[in-house]
């Protein structure tokens, strides 16, 4: 049996859908603004190490261009706290997939995906033995409605957005889970993570 055989039947990737989310279920404002979720150094810090812990991360282009605006060179500024610092290492190191028909190329340590999200999705799970990340609202939306997230982390920012984009989509049917988590952080957010039932 072929490396990729023996892999098809060993790996398999835990697939996770994590983000803060506004207490009425938003990612993003009306405006597309995510300043009202700016995380407490604690809650900063429990991304770090989500990050860190991370063997892949799959983007949309909205959302890799947001981060690539910004954490590629955060640790150059001389007063960049350390917990910056260290979130913007951790991200440039991370191996991630960026899901785009409009990008021509893409940077650190980043490729370029142009397929079906849920057809490279369900292979890269398949392929990859650790942890994966999807991130950004419209990317998940159909690998959510596909059934390939293992995992739901859903940090509850003490916020009421109005509108903007939601973090569940609309689903074909019910999608039932089991809560193996839930922890308040001192500035007022609630991590909840839920894992899909598979019986």
């Amino acid at each position: 049996m072929t490396y990729a055989g023996r892999c098809s039947l060993l790996c398999m990737g835990t697939l996770i859908y994590g983000f803060n989310v506004s207490v009425d279920g938003y990612v993003n404002d009306a405006n597309g603004s995510i300043d009202w979720s700016e995380p407490s150094d604690e809650l900063h810090q429990y991304w770090n190490d989500f990050v860190r812990g991370t063997a892949l991360t799959c983007y949309g282009r909205r959302l890799y261009d947001l981060m690539s605006a910004y954490w590629p060179t955060a640790d150059d500024d001389p007063d960049a706290p350390p917990i910056i610092v260290d979130y913007a290492r951790v991200w440039r190191a991370m191996p991630k997939v960026v899901f785009s028909s409009t990008l021509d190329s893409v940077d650190w340590n980043s490729r370029l995906e142009r397929g079906d999200p849920v057809d490279v999705v369900r292979k890269l799970k398949a392929e990859t033995d650790g942890r994966l990340e999807v991130a950004g609202a419209t990317l998940a939306a159909p690998i959510v409605r596909a059934g390939l997230v293992d995992e739901y982390r859903m940090v509850i920012a003490p916020t009421l957005v109005g509108g903007g984009t939601p973090f569940f989509p609309p689903l074909p049917s019910w999608i039932s889970l089991r809560m193996v988590e839930n922890r308040t952080f001192p500035c007022g957010a609630v991590l909840l993570r839920y894992e899909a039932k598979r019986d």
